[in-house]
């Protein structure tokens, strides 16, 4: 009786055994699949893919304002159309609409004012078909009413900054900080200035086309090489730059 309640009982322990040994290798497995499957996404370690610079299009504009007694434009006003029809020549990506005020004070004026920012638009190289004009009536009808020219061309942005999701010290919420990792908000201000400042978004994406050599100078230089004479520039204004040897 003795013997068969042993042996009943080291069946059961090895039972036992064999589904714990199952059961810690079951939650391995799930705890393995669980932590892959809920990982967050990682944050990369380069500013310039955690703060791409991006190209799309923008609305570029210029206000003109208009009182009820004057008619047509100042002289900074046509100066100021003026130099947006060079840069609609330069990078306009789409007509330029101008947003003409209607049942205001100012609505006599401010037809005027349209009609002689077409002529000077027309002369700065616009084509009549690409002014398209746009009448409005103001919301509140005591702010001024002006008139508005908008194109849309090609810009690059960066951002938005100030996006601090961790903290910058230790934290138990943050434990890539012991990684010595840059910040989350690192190179944003530099990517978004970078992104202003560029005056043709395109040369972000790809190098410009080369401009034709200048054949007169390249055949002088061949010509200096054939012959075996020094191919070097002189320039016999140099030497004034120098310092004077009076006194040595």
């Amino acid at each position: 009786m003795t013997t068969g309640t042993s042996l009943n009982r080291l069946k059961a322990l090895s039972l036992m055994s064999a589904m714990v040994g199952l059961s810690v290798a079951l939650g391995a497995c799930s705890e393995t699949t669980g932590s892959v499957a809920t990982r967050p996404a990682s944050v990369p370690d380069d500013y310039r893919l955690r703060h791409p610079i991006a190209v799309q299009e923008a609305n570029r504009s210029i206000v003109l304002f208009v009182g009820h007694a004057r008619g047509g434009l100042s002289f900074t006003q046509r100066d100021d159309v003026a130099g947006l029809a060079r840069a609609w020549v330069a990078e306009g990506t789409g007509a330029i609409v101008v947003d003409v005020p209607v049942n205001t004070p100012n609505a006599r004026a401010a037809e005027s004012a349209y009609r002689e920012a077409r002529a000077v638009l027309e002369a700065g190289g616009v084509p009549g078909n690409g002014i398209k004009l746009h009448r409005y009536t103001p919301d509140d009808p005591r702010t001024l009413a002006t008139v508005r020219l908008t194109y849309s061309r090609m810009t690059a942005v960066a951002g938005p900054c100030g996006v601090w999701p961790e903290d910058l010290g230790p934290s138990i919420k943050d434990p890539s900080y012991m990684d010595n990792k840059p910040y989350y908000n690192f190179g944003c201000a530099y990517q978004r200035n970078m992104a202003a400042m560029v005056a043709n978004p395109s040369d972000l994406v790809q190098p410009r086309a080369e401009t034709p050599a200048y054949e007169a100078r390249r055949a002088e230089g061949f010509e200096k090489y054939r012959t075996g004479t020094n191919t070097a520039t002189a320039y016999p204004e140099a030497d004034k730059a120098k310092l004077s040897d009076t006194g040595k």
